[in-house]
């Protein structure tokens, strides 16, 4: 064999190693391009970084006859393709995660059908025949959206009967007014806080869980001052957090128990978050001016919660991000837990399990839920329980803006799938990121909660008087300057 073909003959590995780091380097690359996750110079920069780095294998591998610098090369190449293909599988998991949170447009409600305990229908089949209570008053675009899916199934019309109020529904049943009720699945919480009916579930059965899907829709004019309401600028971001009363993966309508409206601004990388507690009694935007608990607005609709904060605080309200407490517990356990600085010594009066001490405790996920969740414990039971979410939500943000995050990377998208959802766009998301990698620096979040005194009124969504929290304007006022201060870009001050 001529020395000429041996040359070429030594050069064969190492040209399929750049070869093969070459095509990953590209696909690494077009990929980051795709999500638009990083500024244009960071692109730049990482495509730099990787060629020289192939080059440099290119040059130790170019002779295999040279054993001690192909080895070095090899090695290098190996190592470089490990880095490619995680790097590859997290930016997809990346961008397959956030596509599938983002720019949700439509909602589930799950209505039910319920017969009482001993009914000998075990399908919606069984019960064509039946007569259907539904409600006259509530909730009546999901009701007949359902009575179309029966008939549907059925192939003949429902008969129904209305009733005005849950209870009178629910009485229909007991009484054998009718033979079947269809009832939004999360009016049975609604109904069981009310006096004679702790026990509804054990006296009625489901005999189906219908889904109905509809869009989201915001409304523009929600505030009662027209006059008060501006647009944002586009550093300014005003988002809805909500936390639903589900332990299921689903994301449905059902109890907000969680309200918080975060005031961002991107420029000064100031977040105010403003908690509102699930009990204050003010009119949603679809009762016509009847005042209901906040926590109900969420039966009927993320758009309805936004709408119906909209109104109070004058402001307008689109985008929201809503997880469920099973999503919640599984993000803060991706994270490795959160760091969450109590004021004081308690254990949760529903959930013994759970102690925390005064100071900093570091709490998993379901830690952190009962700590979230808890007011019982404290005299001023839903103030403390909004002051205990935002720092929560707090800890979980600092967590994933700190360095760890690299290495529950994956976890933690794991933990946002199918938990989590947002209207906002993928754009958007990716925008944001970009902002931050590009502007660096840390974020100063404060918190503030409006107070209330508590009474007993008839809600909106229910047939009798339930605890209720009413406003107190003044802290509300607090709330919308504060709301003003982070929009015109000056430093909150909670003490003025």
């Amino acid at each position: 064999m001529s020395s000429k073909r041996r040359r070429k003959k030594a050069r064969v590995p190492g040209l399929i190693i750049t070869i093969i780091l070459l095509l990953l380097v590209a696909e690494f690359v077009g990929l980051l391009a795709v999500t638009k996750l990083l500024p244009i110079y960071l692109l730049f920069a990482v495509g730099i970084v990787f060629m020289t780095c192939v080059l440099l294998v290119a040059m130790l591998t170019g002779n295999f006859r040279k054993k001690v610098r192909f080895i070095i090369g090899a090695i290098l190449g190996v190592l470089l393709l490990v880095i490619l293909l995680l790097g590859n599988l997290y930016v997809m998991s990346t961008y397959n995660t956030l596509n599938k949170i983002s720019g949700v447009n439509t909602q589930t409600s799950q209505i039910g059908v319920y017969v009482l305990k001993d009914d000998s229908a075990q399908s919606i089949e069984d019960a064509k025949s039946y007569t259907f209570g539904t409600l006259s008053n509530l909730d009546t675009e999901n009701t007949q959206a359902a009575v179309k899916q029966i008939e549907e199934r059925t192939g003949q019309s429902v008969k129904t009967q209305e009733e005005n109020g849950v209870t009178k529904l629910v009485d229909s049943l007991l009484d054998g007014s009718c033979d079947a009720i269809i009832l939004n699945h999360a009016y049975l919480p609604v109904l069981e806080d009310m006096e004679g009916y702790a026990d509804i579930e054990d006296k009625i059965r489901e005999l189906d869980l219908l889904s109905v899907d509809v869009e989201i829709k915001t409304d523009d004019t929600a505030s009662s001052d027209d006059t008060a309401k501006q647009t944002d600028p586009d550093n300014i971001i005003r988002l809805y957090i909500s936390g639903i009363d589900t332990r299921g993966s689903a994301i449905i309508n059902t109890r907000s128990d969680v309200n918080i409206i975060a005031t961002i601004n991107t420029d000064t990388k100031q977040a105010l978050l403003v908690s509102t507690p699930r009990d204050y009694f003010v009119p949603l935007s679809i009762s016509n001016g009847v005042p209901d608990k906040l926590t109900h607005a969420g039966i009927y609709g993320i758009d309805v919660s936004m709408d119906t904060l909209g109104m109070l605080y004058d402001i307008s309200l689109d985008d929201y991000f809503r997880v469920n407490f099973a999503g919640f517990i599984k993000i803060i356990d991706a994270l490795g837990g959160v760091d969450v600085n109590s004021e004081e010594a308690f254990t949760a009066y529903t959930d013994s399990r759970y102690s925390y001490t005064k100071g900093i405790n570091h709490l998993g996920g379901e830690a952190a839920l009962a700590y979230a969740r808890e007011r019982y414990a404290f005299s001023d039971g839903d103030r403390a329980r909004g002051r205990h979410q935002m720092e929560v939500i707090s800890a979980v943000i600092q967590k994933v803006l700190s360095p760890d995050i690299l290495s529950r990377y994956t976890d933690v998208l794991a933990g946002i799938d199918g938990c989590f959802e947002t209207n906002f766009s993928y754009d958007r998301l990716a925008e944001l990121v970009r902002q931050q990698l590009t502007d660096g620096g840390s974020w100063n979040i404060v918190s503030y909660s409006v107070n209330g005194s508590g009474d007993t009124r008839q809600p909106y969504s229910m047939s009798a008087n339930a605890y209720v929290m009413i406003p107190d304007q003044t802290t509300v006022d607090k709330a919308k300057e504060l709301m003003q201060q982070v929009v015109d870009g000056e430093v909150v001050n909670l003490n003025e």
